[in-house]
């Protein structure tokens, strides 16, 4: 499958630069279409689920003073977007199709079930994780977007850094392996290394998943872990993965564990430090 459409969220939020950056990097180097999406609040309602009956005289300043926020921060969010894709060179549009092309858009509503919906219709969607999301229990917009849009999701760190040429992969065998592999091969492809890793008593080789990735001209290695007692299977594949250099850890969202663990799995310092590395996950 070739990397052709992008879906980058551009909320505006702490997380925003370093997902736009990523999603706009991916753009140039595989002359895809990377769409800047930005999901204003509904103010009226966000005051109608507040208001408790009283007050109501002043809500309408509420909604005003909401409403203007809202216009400065999708103004601002826009011209930060198409910054970032002017620097990587990126054109509005190209009519050979053959360059990376950037388009904006923006919706009113509740984030996480728009960002989903669009999302179906993007080989990839970019989605960005701040310290402050991470050290929440839950990120509705990542987990809706996961489980509901049927398509992978790259999640960015903060600041910007290099995606790509140093990929691992988490593989357990799973039909969700699977699933991020297909949907990584693009970025293995043109990756300096690809390293892939196992969490198992049972050390051998993943020799089928080998030569299926040489067939599709990807040279790469097998790194198995040992379980540790003590330490889930998501926090070794990510010690793993930063063990052998990779700047992108690939893993399918199976189950409960372990890419909640990564992701969801509270405030401890290898959670929160989860966040420097961009992990790509299909479920």
């Amino acid at each position: 499958m070739a990397l052709k459409s992008i879906l980058v969220a551009a909320s505006g939020g702490t997380a925003s630069n370093g997902a736009i950056e990523a999603a706009c990097q991916l753009a140039q180097r595989f002359s895809a279409h990377v769409e800047g999406f930005h999901v204003r609040v509904d103010a009226a309602q966000v005051i109608a689920l507040a208001s408790d009956g009283f007050g109501m005289p002043a809500a309408g300043d509420w909604i005003d003073r909401m409403t203007e926020d809202t216009e400065k921060t999708a103004s601002k969010t826009k011209a930060g977007f198409l910054a970032a894709a002017a620097r990587c060179g990126i054109a509005a549009s190209n009519a050979a199709g053959t360059k990376a092309t950037v388009a904006w858009r923006e919706e009113t509503g509740y984030a996480p079930d728009l960002v989903s919906r669009r999302a179906r219709f993007f080989d990839l969607t970019v989605l960005g994780r701040s310290e402050r999301v991470v050290e929440r229990p839950h990120s509705d917009t990542i987990e809706e977007t996961l489980i509901h849009s049927g398509r992978p999701i790259l999640l960015a760190p903060a600041k910007p850094a290099p995606i790509g040429e140093s990929i691992a992969i988490g593989w357990n065998g799973s039909a969700e392996a699977v699933h991020v592999m297909v949907a990584a091969l693009p970025l293995l492809a043109a990756a300096k290394t690809v390293t892939v890793i196992t969490v198992s008593d049972e050390p051998d080789s993943p020799k089928d998943l080998l030569e299926y990735l040489a067939r599709q001209g990807v040279r790469a290695t097998h790194s198995n872990v040992l379980p540790v007692s003590g330490a889930g299977p998501g926090q070794q594949l990510l010690s793993q993965a930063r063990e052998v250099g990779a700047d992108l850890l690939a893993m399918g969202g199976y189950g409960h564990r372990p890419w909640r663990e990564i992701l969801f799995g509270g405030a401890t310092q290898q959670v929160v430090d989860a966040s420097l590395l961009p992990v790509l996950i299909a479920h």
